[in-house]
């Protein structure tokens, strides 16, 4: 066989060298928002269900899904739709050819985690 001659090679830089930047934590928050979204649902469809098996099911069905844990996840699920949502707006301006440079793509970015933190408390506070 022949002699196998080894390259030295620099070794990949670990993730902790690098400082996470804008786009890339508006886009990993994008995912975990869409997942999320998921427990939102289940949680709802549940609840709604319920109402279908019996009156003592729903009764505990709403007591779950009225108490400081469903109160936790509806309103996490809504912030989660409220950014799912100007993620989208700010994929659709990306998808126009506009707001690629560095500068707006954070600025967009930034839109979108303030954006849907103000547009989840007025709608905590509307409903």
């Amino acid at each position: 066989m022949a002699d196998v001659k080894r390259v030295e090679r620099p070794l990949s830089p670990h993730l902790q060298i690098y400082r996470p930047q804008l786009t890339s934590i508006t886009s990993i928050l994008t995912r975990i928002t869409g997942n999320g979204l998921i427990v939102g649902t289940i949680l709802a469809v549940w609840w709604l269900l319920s109402a279908a098996v019996s009156p003592e099911y729903f009764a505990f069905a709403d007591a779950v899904a009225t108490s400081w844990f469903g109160d936790i996840v509806f309103t996490l699920s809504a912030w989660a739709l409220w950014y799912h949502y100007l993620a989208g707006i700010r994929h659709l301006i990306y998808d126009s050819g506009r707001g690629l440079d560095i500068p707006t793509a954070e600025k967009l970015g930034w839109a979108c985690i303030f954006g849907s933190v103000v547009l989840t408390a007025l709608t905590v506070i509307i409903v």
